[in-house]
Protein backbone atom coordinates (compact mmCIF):
# COMPACT_ATOMS: atom_id res chain seq x y z
CA UNK A 1 0.00 0.00 0.00
CA UNK A 2 2.87 2.39 0.96
CA UNK A 3 4.36 1.72 -2.57
CA UNK A 4 1.61 2.99 -4.34
CA UNK A 5 2.68 6.69 -4.56
CA UNK A 6 6.44 5.51 -5.69
CA UNK A 7 7.92 6.47 -8.64
CA UNK A 8 8.98 4.09 -11.29
CA UNK A 9 12.44 4.94 -12.45
CA UNK A 10 11.81 2.71 -15.41
CA UNK A 11 9.01 4.77 -17.07
CA UNK A 12 11.52 7.68 -16.43
CA UNK A 13 14.36 6.63 -18.34
CA UNK A 14 11.83 4.76 -20.52
CA UNK A 15 10.61 8.20 -21.43
CA UNK A 16 13.76 9.93 -21.37
CA UNK A 17 15.18 7.17 -24.27
CA UNK A 18 12.18 8.10 -26.66
CA UNK A 19 12.89 11.94 -26.57
CA UNK A 20 16.87 11.10 -27.25
CA UNK A 21 16.08 8.83 -30.13
CA UNK A 22 13.33 11.59 -31.60
CA UNK A 23 16.33 13.98 -31.16
CA UNK A 24 18.61 11.37 -32.62
CA UNK A 25 16.18 11.50 -35.74
CA UNK A 26 15.81 14.67 -36.33
CA UNK A 27 19.57 15.23 -36.32
CA UNK A 28 20.43 12.27 -38.65
CA UNK A 29 17.47 14.04 -41.12
CA UNK A 30 19.72 17.35 -40.74
CA UNK A 31 22.62 15.51 -42.00
CA UNK A 32 24.91 16.24 -39.00
CA UNK A 33 26.38 12.29 -38.50
CA UNK A 34 28.78 13.11 -35.92
CA UNK A 35 26.20 14.70 -33.42
CA UNK A 36 23.54 12.06 -34.12
CA UNK A 37 26.55 9.21 -33.44
CA UNK A 38 26.82 10.99 -30.11
CA UNK A 39 23.23 10.96 -29.71
CA UNK A 40 22.85 7.28 -30.01
CA UNK A 41 25.47 6.61 -27.52
CA UNK A 42 23.73 8.57 -25.17
CA UNK A 43 20.82 6.71 -25.61
CA UNK A 44 22.37 3.53 -25.41
CA UNK A 45 23.49 4.46 -21.95
CA UNK A 46 20.31 4.99 -21.16
CA UNK A 47 18.93 1.56 -22.69
CA UNK A 48 21.61 -0.03 -20.64
CA UNK A 49 20.35 1.50 -17.18
CA UNK A 50 17.07 0.43 -18.13
CA UNK A 51 17.90 -3.33 -18.63
CA UNK A 52 19.91 -3.39 -15.57
CA UNK A 53 17.23 -2.17 -13.41
CA UNK A 54 15.19 -4.33 -14.95
CA UNK A 55 16.94 -7.49 -13.51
Amino acid sequence: MFGLFKKNPIKKLEANYKKIMEEAMHIQRSGDLKAYAKKIEEANKVMDEIERLRT
